[in-house]
């Protein structure tokens, strides 16, 4: 007796629906209110944290309990109250970050199944609270990209050191990929080398120097094998090359140290200083480092180095302002997620 097989037989079975794609864009962080007791408690997550300080032992927290966290908060309280973004009480690197995250959004729209958030590896949002929810809107796959251009072990590591935390307990686990630092990328270095030369052509001067400012960090740090230096320089190296400077015209810096011990050099406000007494009259800063403008550009840079320029003889000072949400800014994060989910969508 022949089976008689109905034609519907060798149809697929119906496909569950796809799974989604998470993308997780992480920075540094930032205090939730500008003030003392905002700062303390984001200075505490920070300085805790053994990538940034590695040695924690008893003289660092008595140092840190006992003069660091009374003394610090309310002074840097004073310096984000100068560029704090009134409208939305927070942070312009907030600001900016969610800026991102929305935009990126937007330009991958036709990626259907793919959710963009953000988040700060100290402070809020936590990156535990982004990937539950992306976890909630289905995303068993997360793609996470630290923000920072050039990997050293006191950034991009520790995002993903905070990333494994909030995995520890979980029995369901996201798949989880990092994207890599594009410190030497050609759309990263022409989106830099875009932005400067924009920016330039706004000033009612013509710079003599173009000081190129990295976030500093202890020299012993390298000494033990961090790339971070390496990677700045290659940065600076590729955007000379591809803006037609040399050494001179462009120069490279480091900011921002810490205590009493060596760090990265030549320093920035040292170096902006000298060049001053030196009879350079007219400077720009870039700080291709950061993703975003921040405490250490907007303050820092713009404001207490340009003081520094001006007291020392200086005449026209301009902070280039971060690639932030820019379209070229936009492109670099665009290109390098879409690259990296390869395989995922």
């Amino acid at each position: 007796m022949t089976a008689v097989i109905p034609l519907d037989a060798h149809r697929p079975a119906a496909q569950a629906a796809p799974s989604r794609v998470g993308v997780l864009l992480v920075n540094l962080g930032t205090p939730d209110t500008a003030d003392a007791r905002g700062v303390r408690v984001y200075l505490r997550e920070f300085l805790s944290d053994p990538r940034v300080i590695e040695n924690q032992g008893l003289i660092w927290q008595l140092i840190l309990n006992g003069i660091v966290l009374v003394i610090r908060p309310s002074r840097k309280a004073k310096d984000y109250l100068k560029i704090w973004n009134t409208e939305r009480n927070e942070s312009p690197l907030k600001t900016i970050t969610r800026a991102q995250a929305e935009k990126l959004a937007a330009s991958i729209a036709d990626q259907k199944h793919v959710t963009v958030d953000w988040g700060m590896r100290y402070g809020n949002p936590s990156i535990k609270s982004r990937i539950d929810a992306l976890m909630a809107q289905g995303c068993d796959r997360i793609l996470v990209m630290p923000l920072y251009p050039q990997y050293s072990a006191s950034t991009s590591a520790t995002v993903v050191d905070k990333v494994a935390i909030a995995l520890k307990d979980m029995r369901a686990q996201p798949t989880v990929r990092f994207t890599p630092p594009y410190y030497d990328d050609p759309g990263y270095i022409d989106a830099l080398a875009i932005s400067i030369e924009r920016h330039l052509a706004t000033l009612s001067f013509k710079p003599e120097r173009i000081i190129a400012s990295f976030h500093g960090m202890p020299q012993s740090y390298i000494d033990k094998g961090d790339p971070y230096q390496a990677q700045c320089v290659a940065t600076i190296e590729a955007l000379r090359a591809r803006m037609g400077l040399d050494d001179k015209s462009l120069m490279l810096t480091f900011q921002s140290r810490f205590g009493y011990q060596e760090w990265l050099q030549p320093y920035t406000d040292k170096t902006i200083e000298q060049l001053a007494k030196d009879g350079v009259r007219r400077i720009a800063v870039v700080t291709p480092g950061f993703s975003a403008d921040c405490l250490e550009t907007l303050e820092e840079i713009a404001q207490e180095n340009a003081e520094i320029f001006h007291h020392a003889g200086g005449q026209d000072f301009s902070a280039i302002p971060c690639l932030n949400d820019s379209d070229e800014g936009m492109d670099v994060i665009r290109q390098l997620v879409l690259r990296e989910l390869q395989g995922w969508i």
